[in-house]
């Protein structure tokens, strides 16, 4: 399907299914989110990296105004829904504040399937966890759409987080996920061992992931 949608763009990926909640103050997306809200719309989130707007976004949808301030400000809450890919950006339409793009949402599968490596490569994913005691943050009895819901939670920086939105296939994704955790456990393990050292030693340091640079 190709549409156009009002674009706002943003240095932050937004994924399928995410909550997002924003304060919104510009003249030019208080027009457009007023405009979407009151006509059932979506927006476009569309990540800026590098002081430049990227192919692919996500298609917002408006769950509640939750506040309109007396200057004409904003708090809302909304929701992903769809990975796009931008066509040509409209940079200015008739009597609107903000731009917008023609769109195409590519095929996106959710589920990782229940082929043999996909199998593996989700148990692999979910003992990382394990082993990173961030076991709460994986998602319990699920088989769609996991490595958007724990991409926040495993230190990936914002271009890693705009490949993976990139990825339109739920095993691709789980497969760049698991090798990220690959390269953190070395680190995590080498922070434990120091952490001992320290107990034996009869001294205390409050040492976090920040003390190696991840």
């Amino acid at each position: 399907m190709i549409n156009f949608i009002p674009i706002f763009p943003l240095d932050i990926v937004v994924y399928p299914s995410e909550t997002l909640n924003l304060h919104i103050f510009e003249p030019r997306y208080k027009q457009m989110v007023t405009e979407c809200f009151r006509d059932k719309k979506p927006f476009g989130i569309l990540p800026v990296l590098d002081h430049k707007m990227e192919q692919y976004g996500t298609s917002i949808e408006i769950v509640e105004l939750v506040k309109e301030y007396e200057n004409g400000e904003m708090d809302i809450r909304t929701i992903g829904k769809s990975v796009f890919r931008v066509l040509e950006q409209v940079h200015q339409i008739p009597e609107k504040l903000y731009q917008g793009a023609i769109v195409e949402y590519p095929n996106n599968e959710m589920t990782h399937g229940n082929t043999k490596i996909a199998q593996l490569i989700f148990s692999e994913v979910k003992r990382l966890f394990a082993l990173l005691d961030s076991e709460e943050k994986f998602p319990v009895n699920k088989t769609k759409m996991i490595s958007y819901e724990v991409a926040h939670f495993i230190g990936l920086n914002r271009q890693q987080e705009y490949e993976l939105l990139c990825l339109m296939e739920e095993v691709q994704r789980l497969e760049y996920v698991r090798r990220h955790l690959n390269k953190l456990i070395p680190a995590i393990k080498e922070l434990e061992e120091v952490k001992a050292r320290i107990r034996r030693n009869g001294h205390f340091r409050d040492l976090s992931l920040k003390d190696f640079n991840l």
